[in-house]
């Protein structure tokens, strides 16, 4: 793994905006949370970072995605993902026969919190993770 370590607890890097840019993600979020001694995130944060991604990488004409991990407690993280689209994510209303459609509702079933923020060149789509509960 060649990525970006900002600090003891805060992990980012950038991936080109291809299919394997999720799997890609989710293997790195996972070994920083095991580093950190979070495994109780792991499970939460695969799910949502690799929702997170995919839709950046389906959803915008990016080149590459950024995806980071924050310690924000003693058992909370929140996994930020950027990309180059301004358009903001908005959860889907898929029919019960519908393939796709379901991943930001998964975001907001899974996360304590989530959201987006314009910021300068895209936006960025967070997602707050908790090993309290309180998902």
């Amino acid at each position: 793994m060649t990525a970006a370590t900002v600090g003891p607890q805060r992990y980012q890097e950038r991936y080109a905006a291809r299919l394997e840019a999720a799997a890609q993600a989710r293997r790195d979020i996972t070994l920083v949370l095991e580093t950190w001694g979070l495994p109780q995130l792991v499970d939460v944060a695969e799910q949502v970072v690799t929702e997170l991604v995919a839709n950046a990488v389906e959803h915008t004409d990016a080149a590459t995605v950024g995806a980071s991990i924050t310690r924000t407690g003693t058992e909370s993280a929140r996994i930020v993902v950027t990309d180059t689209s301004r358009t903001r994510p908005t959860p889907g209303a898929p029919s019960p026969d519908d393939e796709h459609g379901r991943g930001l509702l998964l975001v907001e079933a899974l996360a304590h919190d989530w959201g987006s923020d314009p910021v300068h060149g895209g936006k960025r789509v967070w997602a707050e993770l908790r090993a309290d509960g309180t998902w």
